[in-house]
């Protein structure tokens, strides 16, 4: 057990830490907005930036985050404007962006693999930067959680009830698709862009099983999360497979956990 004290894996086990409590709590809101499909147009749109900072030179992860805010600040004025569901919007918003990603990767003539890793992803060749970056990242979510915990539960319930009763609700609703996307582009690296949706639909959806109360659902969320996160990474360095692969089947055997404890629990109570 020697490699628990090597440098890499102690990077790797710390990022977990911070991209399962990330992932889970920005799970929970587009868990609560209906909005599932946000995660799949996002996790693509991510890819397509990094690939595009890897053809022009510039950061990834920096690039990959920019392309997520400029999807999450269009998504909303055009379902608006459109007067359709959110869900359209981001399907256009996915469309678009799978085929930059894929004009992106025809015109990449080198760094080709790095490419291949950012879209499986790879939480055990983690930078000390990006781990520092999971942790702003988290500390930010859990303040804005923590600031505006009652207008994100008004917006997330009902955003014409929120408007109604003065909260801001335009404000909490942007912000709250900035943390997810910026959310989704970091994580780009430990569970990939192809994965990285699974970790933020399934965490909330084990969390559900077991719960309706919005404050245990974010910590169930969370906590499973960094559960899959961490299972995943012990898996990925025992069996010698895919870091983001093992990370998402951890999450699918834990929400399969939770179904079966609630489907007990219902037979309990009948």
């Amino acid at each position: 057990m020697e490699f628990l004290h090597t440098h890499f894996f102690i990077k790797a086990l710390v990022a977990s830490l911070f991209a399962g409590i990330t992932c889970g709590i920005a799970g929970v809101w587009i868990y609560l907005l209906n909005i599932p499909f946000l995660g799949v147009a996002m996790a693509h749109t991510a890819f397509a930036g990094a690939v595009f900072g890897l053809l022009t030179g510039i950061n990834p992860v920096f690039s990959g985050a920019v392309f997520c805010l400029i999807a999450a600040f269009c998504i909303g004025p055009i379902a608006e404007k459109g007067d359709f569901s959110p869900n359209i919007s981001t399907g256009i918003i996915f469309s678009f962006m799978l085929g930059l990603a894929f004009i992106f990767m025809s015109k990449l003539k080198t760094n080709i693999s790095e490419a291949l890793l950012l879209m499986w992803g790879s939480i055990l060749t983690i930078s000390v930067k990006d781990v520092y970056l999971l942790a702003a990242v988290a500390a930010l979510t859990i303040a804005f959680l923590i600031i505006f915990r009652k207008g994100i539960k008004a917006v997330v319930y009902s955003r014409s009830i929120a408007f109604a009763s003065g909260i801001p609700e335009k404000f909490i609703f942007y912000s709250l698709l900035a943390l997810c996307a910026v959310t989704i582009s970091i994580n780009v690296r430990t569970t990939g862009a192809l994965l990285v949706y699974g970790l933020i639909a399934v965490s909330p959806a084990s969390a559900a099983q077991l719960t309706q109360r919005l404050n245990r659902m974010y910590i169930l969320s969370a906590a499973f999360a960094v559960a899959a996160c961490v299972s995943g990474l012990f898996a990925s360095y025992f069996f010698d497979i895919p870091a983001g692969a093992a990370i998402i089947t951890a999450a699918a055997t834990i929400f399969v956990l939770s179904f079966a404890v609630n489907k007990i629990n219902v037979q309990k109570a009948a």
